[in-house]
């Protein structure tokens, strides 16, 4: 499937507003990026990079914002046409929040949402 950079985060940023409040409400210091590729290499559809709800401790004020990051390439070589598109991306956004509050990829296997 091809689709440039300005459509697909359009279609993310859709598919976040899509999203329930009560997932997002509670996301504190968080930026979604879109990004084409891992710089490994890998064939990861998302990542989050920061500490999760239940690791935080002392976190205060100055830190710098969480990451979820939302893969580009590896999305439209998994799908064919919009519709999947906009299911893998949703499936990888619950996913990357998820591991905001602290559930871990086990836990989201046994939930359906790895």
């Amino acid at each position: 499937m091809e689709m440039d950079a300005e459509a697909f985060e359009a279609l993310v940023i859709e598919e976040l507003d899509k999203l329930a409040d009560e997932m997002v409400d509670g996301l504190d210091n968080v930026v979604f990026v879109v990004e084409d590729e891992p710089e490994d290499g890998s064939d990861l559809f998302g990542l989050y990079e920061g500490f999760s709800l239940t690791e935080r401790g002392q976190y205060g004020m100055g830190e710098l914002p969480d990451r979820i990051i939302v893969y580009r390439r590896s999305h439209l070589s998994a799908c064919s046409d919009e519709a999947a598109l906009r299911r893998e991306v949703h499936t990888t956004l619950v996913h990357e929040i998820a591991h905001f509050y602290g559930i871990d990829d086990e836990q989201l296997h046994e939930l359906g949402w790895a």
